[in-house]
């Protein structure tokens, strides 16, 4: 997160090693002793401060959700090239921050639902606009279209190693954003299939497959 200067307090100095530690290793993992070594402090102070690891825990995910879902807010139909301009200026702080909340989704945590939610609801509302003046083409499920394209975009900001060295470089950043931007706009702009057929199969056997009760 923020760098360790001697200008953040001693509260936040334990916060952003905190967010360090739980992106990292995972909540269960991490432990206050871990978390006070990094932010360079006692571990007394910490229980001083947050009393307890889940207490610490919930400041993060405040902390982290505030950031992003402030930036969420902020994305009109430009939101996707503001977020990649955001990146590229600080991209070890975003990138962490993304981690942060990829691994809450992974435990599926209160401060996860809301920022998925809010992210589905910016992408949806984008799609709906652009549908609606011409600019988007109409989709048979704008709702999932907006989940798959908060999926992709998460996705990007946090590929795996192995995924990065596929196009030369050892780990994600802002080269490998560089590389896939036009490639994602060419996609999303053109397409990929010449014609309906592989549609117009998937529409045929998921009309032909019986549908779950609830």
């Amino acid at each position: 997160m923020c760098s360790a200067s001697s200008d953040l307090t001693a509260q936040a100095k334990i916060r952003n090693a905190a967010i360090a530690h739980f992106a990292r290793d995972g909540f269960a993992k991490t432990n206050l002793r871990a978390v006070a070594a990094t932010a360079g402090v006692s571990p007394g102070l910490v229980i001083h401060h947050f009393g307890s690891k889940e207490k610490l825990r919930s400041v993060c995910d405040d902390h982290v959700l505030r950031i992003l879902v402030q930036r969420a807010d902020n994305a009109g139909p430009s939101g996707m090239q503001d977020l990649f301009h955001e990146y590229l200026s600080n991209p070890e702080e975003y990138r962490l921050q993304v981690q942060y909340m990829l691994r809450a989704i992974e435990e599926d945590t209160p401060a996860a639902g809301t920022f998925v939610d809010t992210l589905v609801a910016e992408s949806e509302q984008v799609l709906r606009a652009g549908i609606a003046d011409g600019s988007m083409r109409p989709s048979s499920d704008v709702r999932a279209l907006a989940v798959l394209t908060v999926l992709n975009s998460v996705a990007t900001l946090t590929m795996p190693p192995p995924l990065a060295r596929a196009l030369g470089h050892e780990q994600f950043g802002p080269d490998v954003l560089r590389r896939l931007a036009l490639p994602t706009l060419e996609l999303y702009t053109h397409g990929l299939f010449t014609d309906d057929a592989a549609l117009n199969a998937a529409r045929a056997a998921l009309n032909d497959s019986p549908q779950e009760e609830d």
